[in-house]
C-alpha cells in the first residue's frame, strides 16, 4: 500500500527539539516521511532539488544564519516553493512575529508548549489535520 501521507520538512536548529519531534512523530505512528534541516540555509539547499519536494514544512522562527521569517520570505518568492504549506512551530509569542508570518503567507502558527504532553497533543492535531488535507504535489 502506497503511503499518501505528506512528506514533512522539519526545520529546527535545536538538536533536542529535533529529537523530541522525531520521538513524538514516531510515538503517534502517523507514518509521515520526515526530512530534517538544521537551519534555513540547509532547508533551502534541500528545496533546490525540486523533484523531491515535501508537501508540508514545519518551521522554527529563531534560528542562526537566516531567521524563520527570512526563510519564509525567500520561500514565498519562489514560483514553485510558494505553494508548500508552512506551519510555524515556535516559542515566540511575539505579536510582530505572528503578524509578519501571516503577512508573508503561512498556513499556521503553533506555540511550542513547555509540557511534553501538550506538545504531543498539539503535534497530533497538526499532523492529523495535514494528513487528511488535499495537498498540491509540485
Amino acid at each position: 500500500m502506497k503511503n499518501n501521507l505528506p512528506t514533512i520538512l522539519f526545520i529546527e536548529d535545536d538538536m533536542i527539539e529535533r529529537m523530541k519531534f522525531s520521538r513524538v512523530v514516531g510515538t503517534l505512528g502517523f507514518g509521515n516521511k520526515i526530512i530534517e534541516a538544521n537551519n534555513g540555509e540547509e532547508a533551502l539547499k534541500l528545496l533546490e532539488q525540486k523533484d523531491n519536494l515535501p508537501q508540508l514544512i514545519l518551521l522554527d522562527l529563531n534560528m542562526p544564519r537566516i531567521s524563520g521569517i527570512e526563510f519564509l520570505s525567500i520561500l514565498k518568492r519562489d514560483e514553485t516553493l510558494r505553494f508548500i504549506p508552512t506551519v510555524v512551530l515556535t516559542t515566540s509569542s511575539n505579536q510582530r512575529d505572528l503578524l509578519e508570518c501571516f503577512k508573508i503567507g503561512i498556513a499556521g502558527y503553533i506555540l511550542k508548549p513547555l509540557k511534553y504532553e501538550e506538545y504531543v497533543e498539539k503535534l497530533s492535531k497538526v499532523l492529523s489535520y495535514w494528513n487528511v488535507n488535499e495537498l498540491i504535489t509540485v
